[in-house]
């Protein structure tokens, strides 16, 4: 089971007057541009137009991925199939265009307004379905920043607000600002933080998640044994749970979810796919990727049934993921 011609279903993030309807799988569409090796900017466009056409209408892009050239490349690619696509970007990672080593977070009203400006130009769009703050700006009220982002649905420059490594308090405050439709966060096989104390507050306010990193970086895929695997350029040499001793007792995991997805006749990226989809029908993941081989495959995910044998032996035999998720977690709101 590693490739699909079927389309997908839908799923509802938040409630109410926030309530989006979007594909069960969302695309992340980061890698096309940097972080995971060489960019290859047909075969980007080539895989966007075949999420539609499978029904992976939901993209989701960032002005900092590039910088700025990865909301360029999603503009251009869906601009004669705008109708067809629910668009999530973000704003509040900013980062130097001399030297994109160095950022810094900013949630200011004024800064709110012009970044969304800049993203609907780059686009080419004259709204943004869902728009999140990236990360949250301690200096700054999260309901001064809210408040901002509010002040765009009024003005009808975007249609629902997210949030994105966001704290329970920080959740709690901002909804009481204005209804939150989202939270992107990461969240997977390896990456289970926020079920304690984030995930609670959300069903409880009626916000939907949307998990980023859903294969874990492409290592609950099993493709990856060692940074040796990855291109020079790729920033998971760097990241703390792909080091040495981490990366061999992290393999840990990638067996027990092959041990399972080998009696399901699917492969261990579809099983880690299929366990973030059974989390909750309120659950969006957007698996990244640049190539439409691997999309196919993650499409397919969302045949694969997991039963509730299938779901606890996941829980029992996946242990804990050995390493920070980054190697700076500062930025992370907590």
């Amino acid at each position: 089971m590693t490739t699909s011609s079927s389309t997908l279903g839908t799923r509802v993030l938040g409630r109410g007057d926030a309530a989006l309807t979007v594909s069960t799988l969302g695309l992340g569409c980061m890698g096309m541009s940097e972080f995971y090796g060489t960019a290859d900017e047909s075969e980007a466009v080539r895989t966007i137009h075949r999420a539609l056409d499978l029904g992976v209408s939901f993209l989701d892009t960032a002005d900092m991925y590039g910088p700025f050239t990865n909301e360029k490349l999603v503009g251009g690619a869906i601009a004669d199939r705008r109708d067809e696509v629910v668009l999530a970007t973000k704003f509040g990672n900013v980062r130097d265009p001399d030297n994109p080593r160095n950022r810094r977070i900013d949630g200011s009203p004024a800064y709110v307004r012009s970044a969304c400006d800049a993203s609907l130009q780059r686009l080419g769009v004259d709204h943004i379905d869902l728009y999140y703050q990236h990360r949250v700006d301690k200096t700054v009220p999260i309901e001064e920043t809210v408040g901002a982002m509010a002040e765009l649905v009024t003005a009808g420059k975007v249609r629902h607000l997210g949030l994105s490594e966001a704290s329970a308090d920080t959740i709690r405050r901002a909804a009481a600002t204005h209804p939150i439709t989202a939270l992107q966060t990461e969240y997977s096989l390896w990456t289970r933080d926020l079920e304690g104390g984030i995930l609670p507050v959300l069903r409880e306010l009626g916000i939907g998640l949307v998990p980023y990193s859903p294969l874990g970086r492409g290592f609950l895929t099993g493709t990856i044994t060692s940074t040796d695997d990855l291109d020079p350029d790729d920033f998971r040499r760097h990241n703390p749970r792909f080091a040495g001793d981490a990366l061999q007792a992290n393999l840990a995991i990638v067996d027990a979810v092959r041990a399972v997805a080998d009696a399901k006749g699917a492969t261990p990226g579809q099983v880690a796919l299929a366990w973030v989809l059974a989390q909750g029908d309120d659950v969006v993941p957007i698996p990244g990727t640049k190539r439409v081989r691997y999309l196919e495959e993650n499409v397919a995910a969302a045949s694969v049934v997991l039963s509730a044998d299938d779901l606890a032996r996941l829980d029992e035999a996946v242990p804990a993921a050995v390493g920070e998720r980054y190697p700076d977690m500062s930025s992370i709101d907590a």
